[in-house]
C-alpha cells in the first residue's frame, strides 16, 4: 500500500499497519486533505486481510493540534454570516456530517486500532483518539477537549464517544472547561491505557499490542470488535445525529466570533452570550 497521500502515510509490516499523521497544518492540524483522506486510508486497510491490527500516531513532536480553523474556514465562513438563512446551514450541516464520517471510519473499521499519543492531542485529536480501541500515551502528552473555548460544542465524536470510556463528572469536567490534562491525570480518569517514557516507548508498546492481537485468530478478532461494538452503535449514531443538528440551528454566534479572533490573536477572550 502506498503513501499517495497529503495528510498522512501507511506502512503495513508482518501483518500491523501503522498510520502516521503528517500535516500539512502545523502539529498535524486536521486540514481538507485529512478529513477528505482517512476513511479512505482506513477503509483500504480494513479491507486489507493481510492487514491485522493498526497503529495510529502523529508525526514530530505532537499527535494532533486538532481542526486547522484557518484551513478549514470555507465551511465556517458562510454559516457565520449575519441572517444565515436554510441553504448555508444546510450546506454547513452536509460538511459537518462528512466530517464525521472520517472520525466515524476509524471506530468502524473491524481491524483493531491502537493510537500513541505524544505532545498535544487537541480537540479533532481527542475526537480521533476516541474511536479508537486501545490508547496508549508518553510521558509529554497533553489532551484538551477544546472546543468550549472557541464556542464550539464538540461535534465530531468526543461528546458521543467519551460518555463510553470516561465516568461522567470526568467528562463534564473536560468539555465544560477546555482545559488541558497531563498524561498521569488522563491514565487515572481512563483516557489512555498506560503511560510511556517517551514517544518512541509509547509506539514500541502500540506495536507490541498490535502483534498480539495479529497473532490472534482474525475473524474472531473482528468478532469480538463487532459484538462490543453493537452495544454501543446506535447510542454513537444518535449522539452525532443530534449535534449536527444542533450545531446547524446554534452555532453561529459573536462569541464564536470572538473565539476564534481571540486564539489567532492569542489573547483571552471576552464572551458575552450572544
Amino acid at each position: 500500500m502506498g503513501n499517495s497521500y497529503e495528510s498522512l502515510t501507511v506502512e503495513v509490516s508482518d501483518h500491523v499497519a501503522q498510520v502516521t499523521l503528517i500535516g500539512p497544518g502545523k502539529g498535524n492540524a486536521m486540514g481538507p486533505a485529512f478529513w477528505a483522506e482517512l476513511p479512505v486510508a482506513f477503509e483500504a486497510l480494513d479491507a486489507d486481510p493481510d492487514v491485522r491490527a493498526i497503529v495510529l500516531t502523529g508525526s514530530g513532536r505532537n499527535f494532533s493540534y486538532g481542526l486547522d480553523v484557518a484551513a478549514m474556514g470555507n465551511t465556517l465562513g458562510p454559516i457565520m454570516a449575519d441572517g444565515a438563512l436554510a441553504k448555508p446551514r444546510s450546506d454547513f450541516h452536509k460538511h459537518l456530517k462528512g466530517m464525521q464520517h472520517t472520525v466515524t471510519a476509524v471506530a468502524d473499521c473491524r481491524t483493531p486500532v491502537i493510537a500513541s499519543i505524544h505532545g498535544w492531542c487537541i480537540g479533532g485529536g481527542v475526537d480521533l483518539i476516541a474511536a479508537v480501541d486501545v490508547r496508549y500515551a508518553s510521558a509529554d502528552a497533553k489532551f484538551s477537549v477544546r472546543e468550549v473555548k472557541l464556542a464550539i460544542v464538540a461535534d465530531i465524536g468526543s461528546l458521543a464517544r467519551l460518555p463510553l470510556i470516561l465516568s461522567d463528572g470526568h467528562l463534564r469536567e473536560l468539555a465544560l472547561t477546555g482545559k488541558d490534562i497531563d498524561a498521569a491525570r488522563a491514565e487515572r480518569i481512563g483516557l489512555v491505557n498506560d503511560v510511556f517514557d517517551d514517544a518512541e516507548a509509547s509506539l514500541a508498546a502500540a506495536h507490541a499490542t498490535a502483534k498480539e492481537i495479529a497473532a490472534n485468530p482474525p475473524l474472531v478478532v473482528q468478532g469480538i470488535k463487532d459484538v462490543l461494538d453493537e452495544q454501543r452503535t446506535a447510542q454513537v449514531s444518535a449522539s452525532l445525529r443530534y449535534v449536527a443538528a444542533w450545531n446547524s440551528a446554534f452555532l453561529p454566534s459573536k462569541d464564536l466570533t470572538e473565539g476564534i479572533s481571540a486564539m489567532f490573536e492569542k489573547r483571552a477572550p471576552d464572551f458575552q452570550g450572544e
